[in-house]
């Protein structure tokens, strides 16, 4: 597969500087629990995640810390999306390719869901509210206490089917 290209809505596009602001206060109080600090590399790798478009890699965010600090390592790029997860400000998504990605949770975002193409490896976003509708009406019918779903639909896209 090809690079990822990300279309639909871009997630910094969503965020206002104080949705950011919250971020930073979610995160920060969940290091202060675990008695974690906040060094300039975590806040460099942090802020340069909260403005990604899409879905971003480890290797993908990296390239784009080095730019400012050459220093950082994967290590602590990978530590850093894995804490952003853990204190459920980032999902960890899987498209099938083998790459983690990660994106904003999706209880601080809006929700969407992803179309992924098999042969190029784009992510659209999504939102449909016919398709939320029937899954609260499923789950309601099943008395199933829904929390929160992922949608993903694999094909070929416009582009790919072109050619």
């Amino acid at each position: 597969m090809g690079g990822r290209r990300v279309t639909g809505r871009t997630v910094s596009a969503l965020h206002s500087a104080a949705d950011l602001k919250r971020f930073h206060s979610l995160l920060q109080s969940y290091m202060d629990k675990k008695g974690l600090r906040s060094t300039d590399q975590r806040r460099l790798i942090v802020d340069l995640f909260f403005h990604a478009n899409g879905h971003v890699s480890i290797e993908e965010l990296l390239a784009d810390v080095r730019v400012r600090d050459a220093r950082i390592g994967y290590a602590t790029v990978y530590r850093t999306l894995k804490l952003l997860a853990e204190c459920g400000i980032a999902y960890e998504r899987s498209f099938g390719d083998g790459v983690a990605r990660y994106e904003l949770a999706d209880e601080f975002s809006h929700h969407h869901d992803h179309l992924i193409c098999i042969e190029c490896g784009g992510i659209t976003e999504f939102q449909e509210p016919r398709i939320e509708q029937l899954q609260d009406e499923i789950a309601k019918r099943h008395r199933f206490d829904l929390r929160r779903h992922k949608h993903e639909l694999y094909g070929v896209c416009a582009k790919c089917s072109k050619r």
